[in-house]
């Protein structure tokens, strides 16, 4: 009897990927020890709260539910940095890469530029637009800017002289040239560049948030959890932040390798 009640979950742990199963090693390690000591009773600080609170916060306490007003803010900001952020930073990479004149004259200033620690930039923005939105989204527009930019000039530049003697062969018109050639061959390393463009605006984006401290956003729900000594509120918004960065990882990963099926996952 006891070897048959095992079969089940034994099957159903068989068909989880290899992968999967390390990758949950880790996590799983991290949730026992916080059952065995937090849940258990063997340390009693206000800083540590047993996990079935900060699981149950979100859905059962009001101030936890505002979280997910939050979390709809943070994501609405994070998507505008992200296509304004990205689509700039694609189309001056591109730029970059085709006009050897532009790269001498703008790459080193830009190179400098991203030497800066990106929440250098927060005094600055906040002194030309406030504590608004349009801070925000500029700020996490840079974060997306950067990645987005190098990896696309890199792989712009880094095109096999092949494709360039094909194209002037065919008299490929500028245009033509560009979409037919260039965007196809350097699209591994640009989506590259946007894979972690979307990391980085995330971050961005609660950094922001946390750091400007107006207006709704997972950010601000932090801090204001902190105000309060909500350590379950902390660690709900703490795990959402992990949650949805890993949830754009996967989903972009998923995504590009369909359209790039060469590229290995």
């Amino acid at each position: 009897m006891a070897d048959t009640a095992w079969q089940g979950p034994l099957a159903a742990l068989s068909r989880i990927p290899p992968r999967v199963r390390r990758g949950a090693v880790l996590p799983a390690a991290l949730v026992l020890a916080w059952l065995a000591v937090v849940d258990t009773g063997f340390a009693r600080t206000p800083l540590l709260v047993p996990l079935h609170q900060v699981l149950s916060a979100p859905f059962v306490d009001p101030d936890g539910r505002q979280i997910w007003t939050a979390l709809a803010a943070s994501l609405a900001r994070a998507t505008a940095g992200i296509a304004l952020g990205a689509s700039a930073g694609v189309a001056l990479g591109v730029a970059l890469g085709l006009s050897r004149p532009l790269q001498r004259g703008i790459a080193p200033t830009l190179h400098g530029l991203r030497q800066i620690a990106l929440f250098a930039w927060i005094p600055l923005l906040t002194a030309w637009f406030g504590t608004g939105e349009i801070a925000k989204v500029v700020f996490i527009s840079l974060s997306a800017f950067f990645p987005a930019f190098l990896n696309t000039e890199q792989g712009v530049r880094a095109i096999a002289p092949a494709y360039w003697e094909t194209a002037a062969v065919l008299r490929l018109r500028p245009w033509r040239r560009v979409t037919k050639m260039v965007l196809p061959a350097a699209l591994p390393a640009i989506l590259i560049g946007l894979e972690i463009a979307l990391l980085t605006a995330w971050i961005g984006t609660v950094g922001a948030e946390y750091a400007i401290g107006v207006g709704r956003g997972l950010g601000s729900f932090l801090v204001a959890a902190r105000e309060l000594f909500r350590m379950d509120l902390v660690l709900a918004g703490v795990v959402a932040l992990a949650l949805v960065g890993y949830a754009c990882n996967r989903a972009s990963r998923h995504v590009f390798s369909r359209i790039i099926t060469w590229r290995d996952r």
